[in-house]
């Protein structure tokens, strides 16, 4: 997703829409129940023209947010009807459709990079992985809204329109740490791309996060008022509760599902830290340093051989950032990087590494200060049970690969083989559980092991950004 230049945004063209509105009620024949009602609180058995919505200017105009609050009744979903209708290709969230059966991953920003559909995910808190293979009709209420809410921003960046995306009720349904923390990402996406934004809701609590330009406050009554502002805040609302403190490796158990490669061992653990939403409050993130592998390439080549053949050495000097997770209902607001930048210098050691499977798309061990090396190559021994399984007409992606693994003892032989290599090399002494483990669980982290190809980091104490050789 290319980055829009915004400077001078002031001079660019802004579009001010009216928006105002009288109800007229519709003629019926009053019920013998509404007839009487309407004696016994004097009201006009027919009704009587209403007017709902003063008449107010909103400007619109890209890279400004305008929230229209107020409470149920007022008229926000009449001014944004009429915002939509006064400005020539706007476009709803809530009619946004989904494909029967396609999953959310492939609806959004279907035809740009990856890295641009896990930004609008992650921004629009749907940041599992499991949920980005599903289909619309597979998820809850609030994942559905959501999902909604990415797809049209992804609609909305491909056709660059001037128009804005509308969207009433804006996080009807989700708790306040995900709602501010959505509204937190939507004002980086506006501002970042140029967007033109309108969204409503009963309340203002979005509104330090959302940070919007323009406030359109509906009083009832068919009052209103607007204020501008100028966006000023660059980190979320929460954050300044967050507790970062040492844990423990039983704390990475309430994390580990959340984890895109949760059956990955996390090798010999050397020290845990773990985000807090306030003092003693509920985990937000949870960051594992380990012992790392005897010999990686990369490593070797960043460092010049230090550690070749010199595994004290590598015990005294390097760790590794074995797992970064942050809770889904708060990614994309730098929590990530947060906490990797402030624990890096409390590990120990002059360096630490990190194997990155995501690292091409999440820039965030960059951000926080490592520095990229190279993306590794696919090891030698998957790779040479990769082809002898091919030779078997076995392929570890197709969906019948489990049933291979649990009916063919030699392709089981094979994966139990690469896995017990890796385990050797990540856990020593951790290959001996490869027998006890299901064919379903083998099958799993093969796949895992053939389809990465992790981006290696390296931190080195004293140095911010090492360059990359």
């Amino acid at each position: 997703m290319s980055r829009t230049e915004t400077n001078g945004k002031q001079q660019q063209r802004t579009a001010e829409v009216s928006i105002g509105c009288v109800k007229t009620p519709a003629e019926r024949a009053p019920s013998a129940r509404t007839t009487r009602v309407a004696m016994q609180y004097g009201l006009p058995v027919s009704g009587s023209p209403e007017r709902t919505l003063d008449e107010m200017t909103v400007p619109i105009a890209r890279g400004r947010i305008v929230l229209v609050v107020g409470p149920s009744g007022s008229g926000k979903s009449t001014a944004l009807r009429q915002i939509v209708s006064g400005c020539r290709g706007g476009e709803c969230v809530d009619r946004v459709g989904f494909r029967r059966g396609v999953t959310v991953l492939d609806a959004i920003c279907p035809h740009r990079p990856l890295s641009e559909a896990l930004e609008l995910m992650n921004a629009c808190g749907l940041g599992e992985a499991r949920l980005w293979m599903r289909a619309y009709d597979e998820l809850s209420d609030g994942q559905r809204f959501r999902a909604r809410l990415a797809r049209a921003i992804g609609r909305h960046f491909a056709r660059r329109s001037p128009a804005p995306l509308v969207c009433d009720e804006f996080g009807t349904g989700l708790h306040k740490r995900l709602r501010n923390a959505i509204a937190f990402n939507l004002r980086k996406l506006v501002t970042r791309h140029d967007l033109s934004l309108v969204l409503a809701c009963c309340d203002d609590d979005i509104a330090g996060d959302l940070q919007p330009d323009v406030t359109v406050r509906l009083l009832g009554g068919g009052r209103g008022e607007i204020t501008s502002t100028k966006p000023r805040r660059k980190r979320v609302s929460f954050s300044r509760r967050l507790v970062i403190e040492r844990g423990s490796k039983r704390d990475y158990d309430a994390f580990s599902a959340m984890h895109y490669r949760s059956t990955d061992e996390l090798g010999f653990v050397d020290k845990v830290f773990v985000v807090r939403d306030g003092k003693g409050g509920p985990l937000v993130g949870i960051v594992v340093y380990s012992h790392g592998p005897l010999e990686l390439t990369l490593r070797n080549r960043a460092t010049n051989g230090r550690f070749l053949r010199n595994p004290r050495r590598l015990n005294r000097e390097m760790r590794i950032l074995r797992r970064l997770v942050v809770h889904p209902d708060v990614r994309g607001c730098g929590l990530g990087r947060r906490l990797v930048e402030e624990t890096l210098p409390r590990v120990g050691t002059p360096f630490v590494e990190c194997l990155a499977s995501m690292g091409d798309v999440n820039p965030v061990f960059e951000k926080a200060g490592m520095s990229r090396i190279g993306t590794c190559a696919l090891p030698a021994t998957p790779a040479r049970i990769l082809g002898r399984l091919a030779g078997l007409d076995v392929d570890p992606l197709g969906r019948d690969f489990v049933m291979h693994v649990c009916r063919r003892p030699k392709v089981r032989q094979l994966v139990a083989s690469a896995v017990r290599a890796w385990y050797a090399a990540t856990t020593a002494g951790g290959e001996r559980r490869v027998e006890r483990q299901s064919p379903e669980f083998l099958a799993q982290i093969f796949r895992g092991l053939i389809g990465s190809r992790p981006v290696y980091f390296l931190w080195q104490r004293g140095q911010n950004k090492k360059k990359a050789g």
